[in-house]
């Protein structure tokens, strides 16, 4: 059955525009203008968003005919949806209705095919819970519960409704991964290098203490023990740390990372 205007009755219409980087999830890259959707019955505009391609915890505001919506608002016949992608440097608080607490978070859950990652998200100073074997039941259940952004290259983890907080990261390659994190969290100014251990994302310190450091200084290698005047412990797991030969280059690339071109 048609209606007046010509299409079947129940068959809903409108337009949809994504803004920003939200257009490079698009099927054939960026599509910079409105959009036409069409279905039949009932549909959120969380349904609509994801049928483009494009994970809802990458949206962090989204106007339909003009008023902020939630991801649960049921899509209209005429609507006019504008989608806009996780706001970092801009306020639009009292705007987005999607979640309670902004995704400025600067701790990940980090899925088990992205190790290199969450080694440089440690060595700058990130919390970032890592575990090689663990599922995505158990990455989602730790990010809900310790407010932890999820950081993974699988989309479809990210389409689930239990994700909150989560970003897809398109690189393959671990340094152009870490970039991505940093630029489009804008967390730059967040890092503290060589704060966190490597190994196990414990938090790490200087020994001050004389007896503490005179029984690590016992464990050094010999070589070690004849130059080393300082010494760090990852109060975590118990790891040692001092600034060996391979310090400078570790400082060096710290550095290109941030922007720094002076040495420490």
């Amino acid at each position: 059955m048609e209606s007046k205007e010509g299409k079947d009755e129940g068959t809903i219409e409108g337009s949809i525009r994504f803004y920003a980087e939200l257009n490079g999830f698009l099927k054939g890259g960026d599509c910079n203008g409105e959009m036409k959707y069409r279905h039949c019955g009932r549909r959120s505009v969380k349904d609509l968003i994801e049928n483009f391609g494009i994970p809802h915890v990458e949206v962090d505001l989204i106007l339909v005919n003009g008023e902020s919506v939630g991801l649960d608002r049921i899509v209209e016949d005429g609507d006019r949806i504008g989608v806009y992608p996780m706001f970092e440097r801009f306020n639009v608080k009292g705007l987005s209705k999607l979640r309670e607490i902004p995704l400025r978070a600067t701790s990940f859950a980090i899925d088990v095919h992205l190790g290199k990652l969450a080694k440089y998200l440690r060595l700058m100073g990130f919390d970032a819970d890592y575990v090689n074997d663990r599922d995505d039941d158990e990455i989602l259940r730790i990010s809900n519960a310790e407010g932890r952004i999820i950081l993974t290259c699988d989309r479809q983890m990210l389409k689930r409704c239990e994700v909150v907080r989560g970003m897809l990261i398109n690189s393959r390659k671990p340094q152009e991964q870490l970039a991505e994190v940093l630029e489009r969290l804008d967390i730059k100014a967040a890092a503290k290098p060589f704060s966190r251990c490597m190994q196990c994302n414990g938090s790490i310190e200087e020994i001050t203490d004389e007896t503490e450091f005179d029984q690590a200084f016992g464990e050094l290698p010999q070589r070690v023990k004849t130059w080393c005047k300082e010494l760090y412990i990852c109060r975590a797991c118990g790891k040692l740390y001092w600034k060996g030969s391979n310090y400078q280059k570790m400082v060096d690339f710290v550095d290109g990372v941030l922007g720094k071109g002076e040495k420490r």
